[in-house]
């Protein structure tokens, strides 16, 4: 049996009683990192072998955890912090395991994400969650235009080295877009900072892990625009092409691309 436990986000009491008694009856511990698992596991008084299992050693550790779990060994998987499998080691020994007919049994608990939704004060359903922003500026701007043309809240991890980036683009697509900053997230000082995409920049020296939540796209404001008149706001909104503004465009009427493109190129309009 495979058991993915979730762990705690910072405070180290935000773990359950089930939890701890899964993982004081493992046979082995899988962790992203050994000696920040052992941490926790010191505190609860579980003493375990561990073994380290991080995004650079999946593929060399899944012959032998799969081959354990044959054997009947009980093997719980654990991240730094939070639930494994979201963006954290797990993805693919889930994916082995149910292909080998070895059960999988997830073990709840807190997560990020799910912390940062209901304490955003932003809509909860429908939400999406992307994960890692890209790091280059082309996909990361093409990811954001995506997220901004979204009917509900997005939820991001980023770090902060990178998040002041990440929100000068925002501001530049769309200044008046309500973001919030989650950080430090059940620790001493969680802080949630919320505001327009174009004031959050001017404070963006955050500090801790951080969640990023872009409120939903508010698509009733242009109903009543012009595919023409549409195609401008979104171009000056965005501060894209006009190719760009097309592809927006068919997304959210939603009209087909190449319908769009041929009615503005039949025309000859052309916008800046």
């Amino acid at each position: 049996m495979l058991y993915l436990v979730t762990t705690p986000i910072g405070n180290l009491k935000d773990i359950t009683q089930r939890a701890l008694e899964v993982l004081g009856d493992s046979d082995v511990i899988l962790c992203e990192d050994t000696r920040h698992s052992s941490i926790l596991l010191k505190h609860h008084g579980i003493q375990k072998p561990l073994k380290s299992y991080h995004k650079f050693s999946e593929s060399k550790r899944e012959n032998e955890v799969i081959s354990l779990l044959r054997e009947g060994k009980t093997i719980s998987l654990i991240s730094d912090a939070g639930t494994p499998c979201i963006c954290d080691p797990g993805e693919r020994l889930v994916q082995k395991c149910i292909e080998e007919g070895i059960s999988v049994t997830p073990i709840p608990g807190p997560c990020a994400l799910i912390h940062a939704l209901v304490g955003s004060g932003l809509r909860t359903t429908p939400f999406q969650f992307v994960g890692f922003l890209p790091k280059k500026r082309g996909q990361l701007q093409e990811t954001l235009l995506d997220i901004l043309t979204y009917e509900g809240t997005t939820i991001c991890y980023e770090s902060p080295h990178r998040i002041k980036k990440v929100l000068e683009l925002m501001a530049q697509l769309d200044p008046e877009r309500e973001v919030v900053i989650a950080r430090e997230l059940t620790k001493k000082f969680e802080e949630f900072i919320r505001g327009p995409a174009q004031d959050i920049v001017e404070q963006s020296n955050f500090k801790g892990e951080i969640v990023l939540l872009i409120d939903q796209c508010r698509h009733d404001m242009w109903e009543s625009l012009s595919l023409e008149q549409h195609l401008k706001m979104l171009q000056d909104t965005f501060q894209v092409s006009q190719k760009e503004a097309i592809k927006i465009l068919a997304k959210i009427r939603p009209i087909p691309k190449k319908e769009i493109y041929n009615k503005f190129m039949k025309s000859n309009q052309k916008y800046s």
